[in-house]
């Protein structure tokens, strides 16, 4: 395993647990004697003017709008890194867990349209497609060193493909209205992005100000402005701006007779410029990302306010039932059933170490999906005389969620190795 994915393994977990706490203390907050002040609070009103330019959103809505996208902005490297030198670089190991996230998309999409059909709720066939990283890879650390190192990474490349497959629904199916001015402005801030970035301009508060900028013109062209977040992720290089073997060798150069200040802060340089900004700028991220932004996020969209005939109408609603199901039977068969074809015909390989039934104890763990699936709902089920279907969709998630991380989990303990399987998980 690479340094940036032993990394990743180390940190989702972490975020796993709090990521429940808040979807925890967001389901207490809303049911608790003070509802009220639950949505008031994410509900409350910020508004920005410059000159005679406004933005206006609740505080819910920045964080959906505005810190989702740092989250993002990760995703985006983490997408690039994968193509660049992970498991996405090499067409045999990338076959199976692309095949995996794409069966595992259509299939819970397909479970859910099955159920609504021509219904009102029809249009969150998006929600069960999504599974979240930080749980996912959570889950399997429970199993330490059992779960091969492979198969950890087979599960985060499929997740990965996953988010990028969720993007790509959300730019072209969850876009009401677009404003081609701003389309255009978006297109030529990228454009710039892209030029700084073939000119060699590694400049961190250059790169942040396009950002915002394209983050403004994304948001007002119609598309989700967290788009903006995933295109300035895949803008950053994923290889050195040094080349690491020649860093090392001026390092030794400089170290041989003691360092002087400016030789220190040289050396950091080199350092710094050996690794790949995509990795550097990941690890300062990351943290962030995993527990504030998600955690903010959970804490703004998981709290429902459950009553008896909320809960009775969720128990027989369409939605609901299309998520659990998709979810929870849609992931399992879809990515099982893809990445059988793709091994069966030769073009991809099961990770090594890792046996039919374990595969199928992953693929039941990877329909939690909680973040993005939440994320969808909101896009999906967001006028007001949608509030209904938006609460029956997120008792699905939350459900079908926690229904997938104990029969996973279950399947998974039954069909790990008992001793482990390497030292580099």
């Amino acid at each position: 395993m690479g340094r940036p994915a032993a990394e990743f393994l180390k940190i989702e977990p972490a975020a796993g647990v709090v990521l429940v706490a808040c979807a925890a203390l967001a389901m207490l907050w809303a049911n608790s004697p003070w509802s009220a002040s639950y949505e008031a609070v994410w509900g409350m009103d910020i508004s920005i003017h410059v000159g005679s330019f406004e933005l206006h959103h609740s505080l819910r809505e920045w964080i959906n709008d505005a810190l989702m996208a740092i989250f993002f902005f990760v995703v985006g490297m983490e997408i690039k890194s994968e193509i660049v030198s992970g498991e996405l670089r090499s067409v045999r190991n990338a076959v199976a867990p692309v095949a995996g996230a794409i069966g595992g998309m259509a299939v819970p999409a397909l479970v859910y349209a099955a159920f609504n059909a021509g219904g009102a709720g029809s249009g969150g066939w998006g929600v069960p497609m999504a599974t979240d990283i930080a749980f996912a890879v959570g889950v399997l650390a429970l199993f330490g060193s059992r779960i091969p190192s492979a198969a950890k990474v087979f599960l985060l490349t499929l997740a990965i493909v996953d988010d990028l497959g969720a993007i790509a629904v959300i730019a072209i199916f969850y876009t009401d209205e677009l404003s081609m001015p701003w389309l255009a402005a978006a297109g030529a801030i990228l454009a710039l992005a892209i030029g700084l970035r073939v000119l060699n301009v590694w400049s961190g508060p250059v790169y942040l100000m396009v950002g915002i900028a394209l983050w403004l013109a994304v948001l007002e062209s119609g598309i989700h402005a967290t788009i903006a977040g995933v295109a300035m992720g895949l803008v950053i290089s994923a290889k050195p701006l040094l080349d690491p073997a020649a860093a090392h060798a001026k390092a030794q150069e400089l170290a041989k007779q003691g360092l002087t200040v400016e030789e220190t802060e040289q050396l950091a340089r080199l350092t710094r410029d050996a690794q790949p900004p995509t990795h550097r700028l990941q690890h300062e991220h990351h943290p962030f990302s995993s527990f504030i932004v998600l955690p903010l996020f959970a804490l703004a969209n998981a709290g429902v306010a459950l009553s008896g005939d909320l809960l009775a109408t969720a128990a027989t609603s369409a939605v609901t039932l299309g998520i659990v199901v998709g979810l929870v039977a849609g992931k399992t068969l879809g990515i099982t059933a893809a990445v059988w074809i793709a091994v069966k015909s030769g073009a991809g390989r099961l990770p090594e170490g890792t046996t039919w039934p374990l595969l199928t104890g992953i693929a039941a763990v990877a329909g939690i999906g909680f973040t993005v699936a939440l994320f969808i709902t909101e896009l999906a089920f967001h006028s007001g005389e949608a509030a209904l279907l938006s609460d029956e969709a997120k008792i699905g998630v939350l459900a079908g969620s926690v229904a997938a991380a104990l029969i996973g989990a279950a399947i998974v303990g039954l069909t790990a190795p008992e001793r482990p399987t390497d030292t580099t998980a």
